[in-house]
């Protein structure tokens, strides 16, 4: 089955009426790359995803990028095994002079592979960090590096709604929403899944559906979704090797073989693939507030 072509769109895009939003600027054309936006609860677990998805995707023989984008800088270090520079950091080095900096001075490799950047950010409370993102979107560009990339996978930082949380809307084509089988973070998941249905009006991004972990069993996502329209892509179950992976700073991929690690693996590969071969856009309709607290929790 052959990859579907991701448009690019052009134009400087509008806001809907009545958004509160800060206008941001026009997207950056980021080539033929495939663009993935991993959203979710704040500590769901969209860090752990995304590095292991990744590694998923390299495994495939596919050109991966990662691009952490949580002023705390911590997307990337299963990878790296460390805290690599942010790109606020570098700007910062060459006195916000972007043009005096190189690729390798933001840019690390990280296992099989896969090419790292950590957005980085303001001091909490000083400004946003949507601008960041944007400018790091921007300095890829300028070293080529969408040219050499065949997946980008924007790990967001968690359920807020401010231009940290838009600004990876801007340029990818499919969103993701990580959740577990519990109220908050399916509470969490529809207004995710609102905002995102939002910036669809303006941008190209569509959700393509939604990752179940750390959960034992899926059925309250599964309840939701069926009554939503969202569908899940995966289900990664509350595995003790996964908080083991992140204490020993490595993926899934570098732990010693066991069934529940192979099978994990096994999961997001199977997921990779799926993304690749491409998940058809969803048409969400998230529930309101109230309406959801009622849907909740019975049986």
């Amino acid at each position: 089955m052959n990859a579907p072509a991701f448009p690019v769109r052009a134009g400087t895009p509008v806001e809907p009426e009545g958004s509160l939003q800060v206008a941001l600027t026009e997207p950056v054309d980021t080539g033929t790359a495939k663009i993935f936006a991993i959203y979710g609860k704040g500590g769901i677990g969209k860090s752990t995803t995304s590095s292991n998805l990744s590694v998923a995707f390299s495994k495939l023989g596919k050109r991966v990028l990662q691009i952490g984008c949580d002023p705390k800088h911590d997307s990337t270090f299963t990878l790296t095994k460390s805290l690599i520079p942010t790109v606020i950091d570098s700007l910062e080095a060459v006195a916000f002079h972007p043009e005096e900096l190189r690729a390798e001075d933001y840019v690390v490799a990280g296992f099989n592979g896969v090419m790292c950047v950590e957005a980085g950010g303001p001091p909490a409370g000083t400004g946003c960090g949507g601008y960041v993102v944007g400018q790091t979107v921007k300095l890829l560009k300028q070293h080529h590096l969408f040219d050499d990339t065949d997946v980008v996978i924007f790990d967001v930082l968690g359920d807020v709604v401010c231009g940290g949380f838009a600004t990876p809307l801007m340029h990818a084509e499919r969103a993701v929403i990580v959740t577990a089988n519990d109220f908050d973070s399916i509470f969490a998941m529809n207004r995710i899944a609102a905002a995102i249905q939002a910036k669809a009006r303006s941008y190209g991004v569509r959700i393509g559906g939604v990752i179940a972990n750390r959960s034992a069993a899926t059925d309250e996502i599964d309840r939701f979704a069926a009554a939503v329209g969202l569908k899940r892509l995966a289900h990664l179950p509350d595995l003790d090797i996964i908080r083991r992976s992140r204490l020993k700073k490595c993926t899934l991929f570098e732990m010693d073989p066991t069934p529940e690690v192979e099978s994990a693996q096994a999961e997001y590969l199977g997921l990779a693939a799926a993304l690749w071969a491409g998940v058809e856009p969803l048409a969400v309709e998230p529930m309101r507030d109230r309406d959801l607290f009622d849907f909740l929790g019975f049986d």
